[in-house]
C-alpha cells in the first residue's frame, strides 16, 4: 500500500496494492505534462481510493485516455487509459517510494533531445516490451 497526493493537498489518495517497479515515460504528452519525462508506477484503477479529492482535475488530450492533476497546484499525479485495468500513479506524487527502483524507459524513440539515458536499464520504443 501506498499514500501520496499533490504539492498543495487538495489532492489525497491511497493505493491499495502491492506495487510494481516504475518505468519512464519518454513520449512527447508526459513531457509535456510533467516537464521532463514522467515516472510512474502501475496500480490498478480499483486499488486507487481518494481521502480528498476537490482538487483533482482529469485531462483528456487523446480519445482512448486521461491525465489526473491538481487544479489547485498543477501537480501531475495520474495517467489512466479508458481501456484496462490500470492507472499510471506519478512516482513524485507518493509519499514514500519504499525500495521501488525504476525499471525501464518506454516510447524512447520520442524522447527529448536535450538529454541521455546512461542508467543501463532497458529501453523500448513505445510500450510493448
Amino acid at each position: 500500500m501506498a499514500s501520496g497526493g499533490c504539492l498543495c493537498g487538495a489532492v489525497r489518495f491511497r493505493v491499495e496494492a502491492e506495487l510494481r517497479d516504475p518505468i519512464a515515460c519518454h513520449c512527447k504528452q508526459c513531457r509535456q505534462q510533467s516537464g521532463h519525462f514522467f515516472s510512474a508506477v502501475p496500480a490498478p484503477k480499483t486499488a486507487l481510493h481518494f481521502e480528498r479529492d476537490d482538487g483533482l482535475r482529469w485531462y483528456r488530450h487523446t480519445d482512448t485516455a486521461m491525465r489526473g492533476f491538481c487544479g489547485e497546484c498543477g501537480s501531475s499525479l495520474f495517467w489512466r487509459g479508458d481501456e484496462g485495468p490500470g492507472v499510471m500513479v506519478a512516482m513524485g506524487a507518493l509519499d514514500d517510494t519504499g525500495d521501488m527502483k525504476l525499471c525501464g524507459h518506454y516510447w524512447v524513440d520520442f524522447m527529448g533531445d536535450y538529454y541521455d539515458i546512461d542508467d543501463g536499464l532497458p529501453h523500448h520504443e513505445g510500450l510493448t516490451t
